[in-house]
């Protein structure tokens, strides 16, 4: 028989959502700051060419420039003030992470709860204006070494570019978490979800115009559309894939009542990183090639051999990308799951996986099944991620059709309508509990 949660979730319609105000509100909100966003791509920061800019962009499209772009949602083809997008913050809080495992104190503050949670998120602000500032300096003198892009070069071009980039990064990490917070869904998220979402049509078109000259075949241009529909299949099935762990809860007695006895389950994703690991690795990789592109083949002989030997499509790019994803999987998945505090929660709460000793004994099969799963996580992100960027370098399909494009845009979509479900629910819930008081009050 079906539980009142799942009835209830079987109800939801078309009439629930209507009926749910507070729900609307959020996502009108959720829209209007992401037309905001969209609006600022749009807004140049002072002193640029823009036809000697979209020259260079031209050139270096395909290294790490190309996919920055992607994520900024063409602000840095435009050089807008948001050209930096929300990667400072994210890179900022990887950073903070990582250092919480080797700072008693981070690690304190982590045990604390909010007000730990909210110190750490201080820290993080902090590292992500100092890192944005590290960033749009680089930019700044990256776009005087062009020679063309800068119409008045000099400290005073730099240091408007620095404070212009550094408001724009703060102003979205400001805006990401009051979405999160009045709107609906993960505010960062939606943020990079919307950058790669409002360049997808151009990316379409263009597909559908080197159809048009023959640069494509139509077979080609069906086959891809037959490949995203099957890549996107794959990531929602495997995001919501999960080992369960069953766990017992034990009975015990409170005055002439038995309590407990319950059995329940621990959760594990099959992809507990995510999208970091595609991200981290690509960035690594694109790297020389950006550097190359940048020196305009005048950099040392080992940077150009190095180059071409991690081109895209190459034996050697496509080695060192699986190499990168399956590190990076393995390393972030230590990082937000540590199965000694799973297990010490466990044993904290009576609670005790049958066949294992509460304690270490749990905690090493947990870290066993965990290292199992994170191999098949590892294996998926690099099969998602690899067989575009094969059709990219071979069929030159557009960059926005990549397999970390289509990654984070599912797996976000997958997390924001949770949410909105979750709303419902909530609501639906409210509304039998005022049902009940008022026939209390009746009666």
């Amino acid at each position: 028989m079906a539980s009142a949660a799942e009835q209830l979730a079987s109800n939801l319609n078309l009439s629930a959502f209507a009926k749910a105000t507070d729900l609307k509100k959020r996502i009108w909100f959720a829209l209007g700051a992401l037309l905001v966003y969209r609006l600022g791509t749009y807004i140049p920061i002072p002193g640029i060419d823009a036809e000697a800019l979209a020259k260079v962009f031209q050139q270096n499209q395909g290294g790490l420039l190309g996919m920055f772009n992607m994520f900024a949602g063409g602000a840095v083809g435009r050089m807008a003030i948001f050209a930096l997008n929300i990667m400072p913050y994210i890179s900022a809080s990887i950073i903070i992470q990582l250092m919480t495992t080797v700072s008693p104190h981070l690690e304190q503050l982590k045990k604390e709860g909010e007000s730990g949670r909210k110190m750490i998120n201080q820290y993080t602000r902090y590292g992500t204006v100092l890192l944005a500032a590290l960033q749009g300096y680089g930019i700044a003198v990256g776009l005087e070494g062009t020679g063309t892009v800068v119409t008045d070069p000099g400290w005073y071009f730099r240091f408007s570019t620095v404070i212009t980039l550094v408001g724009g990064t703060v102003f979205l990490m400001w805006l990401g978490e009051q979405i999160t917070a009045r709107g609906i869904g993960n505010g960062i998220s939606l943020i990079i979800f919307a950058g790669i979402v409002a360049e997808l049509p151009a990316a379409l078109v263009g597909m559908l115009e080197l159809g048009r000259t023959g640069a494509l075949s139509t077979f080609v241009i069906l086959g891809v559309g037959i490949m995203a529909i099957a890549v996107i299949a794959a990531i929602v099935y495997v995001e919501r894939a999960q080992r369960r762990l069953l766990v017992q809860y034990p009975k015990r007695q409170v005055g002439n009542k038995m309590f407990g006895g319950e059995s329940s389950h621990l959760p594990l994703k099959l992809n507990t990183a995510g999208v970091i690991p595609p991200i981290f690795a690509s960035s690594l990789l694109l790297l020389p090639i950006t550097l190359a592109n940048f020196s305009s083949g005048q950099g040392p002989e080992w940077l150009t051999t190095l180059t071409a030997l991690l081109g895209r499509g190459q034996p050697l790019y496509i080695t060192m990308y699986i190499a990168g994803i399956v590190f990076f999987a393995f390393f972030y998945t230590s990082i937000v799951s540590n199965p000694a505090d799973m297990a010490d929660n466990l044993k904290k709460y009576g609670g005790f996986i049958p066949g294992y000793r509460p304690g270490e004994r749990t905690a090493k099969y947990i870290e066993y099944v965990m290292t199992r799963i994170t191999v098949l996580g590892a294996i998926y992100l690099s099969a998602v991620c690899v067989l575009p960027e094969l059709l990219i370098s071979y069929i030159k399909v557009p960059f926005y059709f990549g397999g970390t494009s289509l990654l984070i845009v599912v797996s976000v979509t997958m997390d924001t309508v949770a949410q909105i479900q979750s709303h419902l629910l909530a609501h639906q819930y409210e509304g039998l509990v005022k049902k009940a008081k008022l026939r209390g009050r009746r009666k």
